[in-house]
């Protein structure tokens, strides 16, 4: 009987192991980018191949500016509400397609603090 425990044991581990390492696979094949948010910030992304899950982290002073996940309207007319991260050291996961991102602060989107992001 302990052996027969012992099989079912380790197909258990091995059956939850392999999902993990995968899991871990995945994760580990995800990229950061630190993003130098300022102005000028629109050209930032050229050149760059991103992948849904990729991590970008924007620094700048948060006393003084801000980032704001919009739709398209939003990036088009430097206007939208989203998520708003505040901390000069914001780390956000993409999603798969294009990404919006503007500072919300009057003036500075208008001003190229803005980025659209594709991730494949």
């Amino acid at each position: 009987m302990a052996q027969g425990r012992g099989s079912a044991m380790q197909g258990l581990v091995i059956g939850l192991l392999v999902p993990c390492l995968l899991l871990g696979a995945d994760i580990a094949g995800a990229a950061t980018y630190k993003v130098d948010w300022s102005m000028g910030a629109d050209s930032w992304s050229g050149g760059k191949n991103f992948r849904a899950g990729d991590i970008l982290v924007f620094n700048y002073n948060p006393s003084v500016h801000n980032v704001v996940a919009v739709d398209a309207g939003g990036y088009d007319s430097c206007r939208g509400s989203g998520t708003t991260y505040s901390s000069g050291n914001d780390h956000v996961t993409l999603g798969a397609g294009t990404n919006y991102f503007i500072c919300g602060l009057s003036g500075h989107c208008g001003a190229g603090m803005k980025m659209a992001v594709t991730a494949n």
